[in-house]
């Protein structure tokens, strides 16, 4: 039985907990006497407490983020009235800043605010027997507990060169079910104030040659899908070649690799590398927010958008890189109109996924400075979503709240990349997509749990009652969307188009799914923009 148990309540399923990783991987004399054990948001509290006490460990650490805290605050409860003896230790972002706030550290023995990787085993050293461990049993002598034993412990930062690496930690059951998350370095140069990476200062590289040995292992374990968590991955050029360089070198299909980019940094030598990986085995995730350069300088981010389009531009046109690019919702001194101009202006850009996120006020960011003068209201509950400003008001931030969830239904899905451009034909992509947003929502009821065949059909009634285009025209592109992931069902609403649309198509119309080394989702949008370069070949409109 472990005398430590490390637990978090994950997103999915799909996500491991690359935190309690570290941890384990930095408890020196103490890792053999922990446990991993992972849950996620969908289970019972009362059955993850259940297998968490047939473990009866002395120490439960458990990593506190933005969306398990509801469910941790139960099971935290739950725990200290079932086993009040055991020693609860938190840990996590969510509860790193204003703690003292949170009903959750009222329940804990003891939070570990900030990077806990070197702190943590000697505050589990102090519980368990703190006259047998010797300082220098552990990785680092950095860290030292304050003299009296506090409730709230602040971990010093952690520097690189002092860490154990947590990769040997996942399992071969993670590698074949998993996203396998890695790091290059953490923090981020950069204080634009929504974000709390812009309280990790300075930024921190991982040591080069042990972390490409530990890249290499993973790599021959199997992993092929890899998920970067770096805020800048493409800060310092060096490093960023050298990591695109190692997996060009080792390139296999299948192998996938996502990072976050500076999105106004990509010089020529990394574009020499970039345009030499196959469609979709890279995806950049690209941070673009706002281009309104007034509520830019509002929240402190600095942004060459001039560069932006540039860079965005050449990799949609010369890479086969799958573009991911963020907007937020919500920011101080932003209009609708303000935020529609910057969203038109992202859509001519073409990336293949635009992630329209609605602002959150996540705790310890200096974003509240801006409540008072832009009346910023949020919920109180997690995720702490932005409700309305001063700019936009509560009803008009609902349909905004609801452009955002259909358009990754039907545009970032993937599932219906030509007809989701009828939607909107010579007009502004923004103010038609509302519309459809409006009138998808009227006929629906709903923002989530709509079947794709249904999904199809709303979207046909919508682009021959109110679209600009006619009834064969709509059906091809629906058709021609509905197939390409592989489909050979017919569906009902299509059937009175099918025969004409089969006599005058070309075969490439009806490409599917290729062999591709991105996800699924990503791998729509390689299909799509293969049977689009095929359709030009062969002259098909």
């Amino acid at each position: 039985m472990p005398d430590i148990v490390l637990t978090t309540l994950n997103a999915k399923y799909a996500h491991a907990a690359f935190g309690l990783r570290y941890l384990h991987a930095n408890l020196g004399p103490l890792r053999e006497r922990a446990q991993l054990l992972e849950f996620d948001i969908s289970q019972r509290t009362v059955d993850v407490l259940e297998s968490l006490l047939a473990l009866n460990p002395k120490i439960v650490g458990v990593g506190v983020y933005i969306w398990n805290i509801a469910e941790s605050t139960r099971l935290v409860s739950e725990l200290k009235r079932v086993r009040p003896e055991i020693k609860v230790i938190l840990g996590g972002p969510e509860v790193s800043y204003e703690t003292d706030e949170q009903e959750i550290t009222r329940l804990a023995d003891y939070v570990v605010t900030g990077e806990a990787d070197l702190t943590f085993p000697r505050v589990c050293a102090e519980i368990l027997n703190p006259k047998s461990i010797r300082e220098d049993q552990f990785s680092s002598n950095r860290c030292p507990l304050p003299a009296r034993r506090a409730e709230i412990i602040a971990a010093d930062l952690p520097q690189f060169g002092d860490l154990q690496l947590p990769y040997d930690l996942y399992t071969a059951d993670d590698i074949d079910h998993r996203v396998i998350y890695v790091e290059a370095s953490r923090g981020c140069p950069y204080e634009c104030e929504f974000c709390l990476s812009s309280l990790d200062i300075p930024v921190r590289q991982a040591p080069l040659d042990q972390f490409l040995a530990a890249m290499e292992s993973l790599l021959e374990r199997g992993v092929r899908q890899f998920k970067f968590v770096d805020r800048t991955f493409n800060l310092n050029l060096k490093t960023s070649r050298a990591i695109l360089s190692f997996f060009l070198e080792r390139y296999r299909p299948g192998l996938f690799l996502h990072f976050e980019m500076i999105p106004d940094r990509l010089p020529d030598s990394l574009r020499d590398l970039i345009r030499r990986f196959p469609d979709g085995a890279l995806q950049f995730e690209v941070g673009i927010q706002t281009f309104n350069d007034e509520v830019a300088q509002l929240i402190s981010r600095r942004q060459d958008n001039a560069l932006v389009e540039s860079n965005l531009r050449w990799l949609r046109e010369e890479t086969g890189v799958h573009v991911h690019a963020d907007l937020i919702v919500g920011l101080p001194g932003e209009s609708v109109d303000s935020f529609a101009r910057g969203f038109d202006r992202l859509v001519v850009l073409a990336p293949q996924e635009i992630q329209v996120g609605m602002l959150k006020r996540l705790r310890g960011t200096p974003i509240i400075r801006h409540d008072a003068e832009w009346g910023m209201i949020y919920s109180p509950a997690a995720p702490y979503e932005i409700l309305q400003t001063r700019l936009i008001d509560y009803a008009t931030m609902q349909r905004l709240r609801r452009f955002a969830r259909y358009w990754d239904l039907v545009a970032n899905s993937g599932n219906f990349v030509e007809s989701t451009k009828l939607i909107w034909g010579r007009r502004s992509p923004f103010e038609r997509f509302l519309a459809f947003s409006d009138w998808l929502y009227a006929a629906s009821g709903r923002t989530n749990g709509i079947a794709l065949k249904r999904l199809a059909e709303l979207l046909f009634r919508y682009l021959v009652s109110q679209g600009p285009c006619d009834e064969l025209q709509a059906a091809g592109a629906v058709w021609s969307d509905y197939r390409r992931g592989g489909r050979s069902d017919r569906p009902e609403f299509l059937r009175p188009y099918l025969s004409s649309l089969e006599e005058s198509r070309a075969p490439a119309a009806a490409a599917v799914l290729p062999s591709s080394a991105a996800p699924l989702r990503q791998s729509r949008h390689v299909a799509a923009r293969k049977a689009g370069d095929s359709k030009s070949a062969a002259g098909v409109d």
